[in-house]
């Protein structure tokens, strides 16, 4: 398929979601791989469309290493696209479901550049609202790519919390109590998710499983998480906890409470890549009127392996 007489998409998509599908494609102008969303339908109700054309600015104006480059939004047949920098890597639900639980360096470097990433977003006035293994990707420089703002909020006045007939957006292993009780999302709400995410990353198991998404959110707001059996222990329990006045209260403070564990993570074989040059790069990055990194060190390992992919789908 071709469209706008530029973007030749593969036939079979890398992913799909509620909105649509995610294609690989090639920019026959500028001789690129690139990644497209197609939304699903030419007739996607308001709401849909909506969701996907603020998704695009939210992505265009974040303007962030950790986020995927938006390079171009367009219509096609009725059918609104947006074209995406293509990311090799891997998904953390990937990566934990092949490797089992991460060492802990590497699991603190994930979340802290999840977190450098969330900073960035909350300073903007964005809340992710749907950060997930999925919406993670590690990629073969070691950096971290978060993805999917299909759900992102902004604080503004056109931006009421989207909902539909009783359903509450999001994904309920990784929402946060006050999404679940009061429809609400705030930027504790992100760390929230990242706690959850964390957790995985140092158990190999979702944090709270059930047979309905209803038993699910009924653990989220009333049963304790699990004690994780490392130093991140501490900072696992904070990010979780039930009122978000008891979480860290910037991503900031989390960026820093993670980034003493974050230091020499172990090889990942066939995940991460040595001596990189984007690696080296990061590696020197500082904070501009600081001597602390921006980010941290772009942790680097063995041999390659390609997972080609790009952002996820956009959530039903």
């Amino acid at each position: 398929m071709l469209i706008a007489d530029r973007y030749e998409l593969d036939d079979l998509p890398l992913g799909r979601g509620g909105m649509g599908a995610v294609h690989e494609a090639r920019d026959l102008r500028l001789d690129r791989r690139v990644a497209v969303k197609l939304l699903r339908l030419p007739g996607s109700d308001d709401e849909v469309r909506h969701r996907f054309t603020r998704e695009a600015r939210i992505v265009a104006n974040l303007e962030h290493p950790g986020v995927p480059v938006l390079y171009d939004f367009g219509t096609y047949e009725q059918r609104l696209f947006q074209v995406m920098q293509f990311v090799d890597g891997v998904t953390i639900a990937d990566l934990v479901g092949e490797f089992g639980p991460l060492p802990e360096a590497w699991a603190a470097t994930i979340a802290a550049q999840a977190a450098a990433v969330l900073a960035a977003a909350h300073e903007r006035g964005i809340c992710h609202r749907d950060l997930k293994p999925t919406n993670l990707m590690l990629c073969q420089d070691g950096a971290v790519k978060v993805l999917d703002f299909g759900l992102a909020l902004l604080r503004e006045s056109d931006v009421a919390p989207f909902s539909r007939a009783g359903q509450i957006l999001g994904t309920p292993s990784y929402m946060a109590p006050e999404q679940i009780q009061r429809g609400t999302a705030e930027p504790r709400s992100d760390l929230y998710a990242l706690g959850c995410v964390l957790h995985e990353m140092l158990t190999g198991e979702q944090l709270f499983t059930g047979p309905t998404a209803y038993a699910v959110f009924d653990k989220h707001v009333k049963e304790p998480p699990r004690r994780v059996a490392s130093p991140l222990d501490p900072v696992v329990q904070r990010l979780l906890a039930k009122d978000p006045a008891d979480r860290p209260a910037t991503a900031f403070e989390v960026f820093g409470a993670l980034q003493p564990f974050a230091q020499d993570p172990p090889p990942l074989p066939g995940f991460v890549r040595d001596g990189s040059a984007a690696a080296m790069y990061a590696s020197v990055q500082l904070r501009p009127g600081s001597g602390s990194p921006r980010g941290h060190r772009s942790p680097t390992s063995a041999a390659p392996r390609t997972h080609a992919t790009a952002a996820t789908p956009p959530h039903a």
